[in-house]
């Protein structure tokens, strides 16, 4: 039966990943290879459909994260994410310091990874904390719930964006509705968590070396209105596709905002932005601001071949025709498909660690599901990444950048962390089913 296929490719995963410690990008080539054989196929057939998975996920990706990654790059390195933090800061006050340190990782962690927003962003959270006299983590757990938040749910990250490839989903409409439920999810894992602890409890002794980042000098720095402009164009461009889309399809506009709300033409135009907003109008050189690119692109390698394992897992499961078998499965089944997409991301998310594998192997699992029960593509998109970054602990190397940076035992890193995550999941999946019910 195939679901005993699927359910022994699963079972390797899980073994080749957390007994043998292999990575997960070979991990997911040889489990699509036996799954593939197991339904029938034979060898070459196997590798061909594996071969056509990889080419297709990375051929419609790769353009979308590696502009991503450079952006992000750009930003940082112009100290742009610093100028929007300590102006954000400024503006609110010490009394609102946590809601400022909140929107601008909700802000920030739009264009940047959840690892850089890590490097970026907890450096400038003990500069604040220790000014403003309040715990670390008061700040700190906020803005790394944004972070996380939109990193798990919000196009164009790698993992949604990837995830939305799948299911044939629209990725404006996906950011939208990705927003809409990341902002009630890290506000009630963020500061409404925080209040759970006394305050001292949250307080901790900062590492030696990360409490003197980089500080750029107020000349150096550019302008709040431009930082933030260049941070959100690309969301801005796919927001008004998205928008035109659906109430003025047919319009004379149309074709152009179809054309600057395509994700990677978005995130093009904003990589030109910021190469003068960032760059030349800074006084930087060329090769220095194409010094940042190459840096930014030498990061995210691993990130890709992992999502183009997902890929060919995915195509692997459709070559071989067990999405008919699902299909047939589901149809006769009162689970809701959301809730079953969101079940399969959350225990491999559990068992494996890796978000991105979590949320790409349940895409490949529930993607008929899409078409045999009429569910929102883009709301399967977002139960997928509501899973994806469930409990988390030492298996996930978030987990261990976290612990680290906040120098916590493992036990205080699972109370604050882990819990946390849990917290945006179980929001998250609230939120769509939610949202369910009026698309």
């Amino acid at each position: 039966m195939p679901i005993i296929s699927v359910t022994i490719g699963v079972a390797l995963l899980l073994v080749l990943m957390m007994a043998f410690k292999l990575n997960a990008f070979l991990s997911l080539i040889i489990v699509s290879l036996a799954v593939g054989i197991l339904e029938g196929m034979t060898p070459i057939k196997a590798v061909e459909s594996i071969e056509a998975g990889l080419g297709g996920t990375l051929g419609h990706l790769t353009m979308i994260i590696i502009l991503g990654a450079v952006l992000g790059k750009l930003m940082t390195d112009s100290g742009g994410a610093q100028r929007i933090a300590t102006t954000l800061i400024n503006a609110f006050g010490e009394k609102r310091v946590q809601l400022a340190a909140v929107i601008t990782a909700a802000v920030v962690g739009i264009a940047l990874f959840f690892e850089t927003g890590v490097v970026v962003l907890i450096p400038l959270v003990f500069t604040i904390a220790t000014a403003a006299r309040v715990p670390v983590l008061y700040l700190g757990m906020p803005v790394i719930a944004a972070l996380i938040t939109m990193h798990g749910f919000v196009p164009p990250h790698p993992g949604p964006t990837a995830v939305a490839n799948v299911f044939g989903a629209n990725i404006g409409l996906t950011m939208i509705l990705g927003i809409i439920i990341a902002i009630p999810a890290f506000i009630l894992a963020g500061p409404v968590y925080t209040k759970l602890f006394k305050k001292e409890s949250l307080d901790i002794e900062i590492p030696k070396g990360l409490f003197n980042p980089k500080k750029f000098k107020e000349e150096e720095l550019p302008k709040f209105g431009i930082s933030l402009f260049t941070a959100l164009l690309p969301v801005i461009l796919i927001a008004l596709q998205a928008i035109v889309e659906i109430f003025a399809p047919e319009s004379a506009i149309a074709p152009v905002t179809d054309f600057i709300g395509n994700a990677n033409i978005a995130l093009l135009i904003s990589v030109i932005v910021a190469i003068f907003t960032f760059g030349l109008n800074l006084g930087k050189k060329m090769p220095e601001i194409m010094q940042s690119l190459s840096e930014s692109v030498s990061g995210i390698g691993m990130i890709l071949l992992i999502i183009a394992a997902g890929g060919a897992f995915k195509q692997v499961l459709i070559d071989s025709h067990i999405d008919k078998y699902i299909s047939d499965l589901m149809a006769g089944s009162n689970l809701s498909p959301l809730l079953l997409t969101w079940l399969i991301a959350a225990i491999l998310r559990i068992a494996v660690g890796s978000a991105t594998v979590a949320g790409m192997t349940a895409a490949g699992i529930a993607a008929p599901l899409v078409a045999s029960t009429g569910a929102s593509p883009e709301l399967m998109v977002l139960a997928a990444g509501a899973g994806s970054v469930t409990f988390s602990h030492v298996n996930d190397a978030g987990f261990w950048i976290y612990k680290e940076y906040f120098n916590l035992t493992i036990g205080k890193t699972i109370k604050t962390w882990s819990i946390m995550v849990t917290i945006i999941s179980l929001v998250g999946l609230a939120g769509v089913l939610i949202l369910d019910m009026f698309i």
